[in-house]
């Protein structure tokens, strides 16, 4: 599992960075590649953090592209924080809820 998690990771990792340089095609299918694996895999914490912060960078670079159809991936993503209690996750949700008169 470890090596799911890591590759899983990486996945994310490499979608913010192609987010941050403007291929954000490239960023969702490597989001979509860490969600596929992540959901084979059995619940415990470090998969529930890795889906809160996959879901939520999903949902902010569809955004970015000015795509409103990340809801789905903003309710799974502020879910998910709230039960893993991750600081950096719990961040990030909450500046992503900031713009919608929502409170986490």
């Amino acid at each position: 599992m470890r090596n799911a998690y890591l590759t899983a990771a990486r996945s994310l990792q490499l979608g913010r960075e192609w987010a941050v340089e403007g291929d954000q095609p490239r960023a969702l299918e490597a989001y979509a590649d860490a969600l596929g694996l992540l959901r084979t895999l059995p619940p415990e914490r470090t998969r529930d953090v890795l889906l809160a912060h996959t879901h939520l960078a999903f949902y902010q670079t569809l955004e970015l592209m000015g795509n409103s159809g990340g809801q789905s991936h903003l309710h799974l993503g502020v879910s998910y924080a709230r039960s893993t209690r991750d600081p950096l996750a719990r961040a990030i949700a909450e500046e992503c809820l900031s713009g919608l008169d929502v409170v986490m």
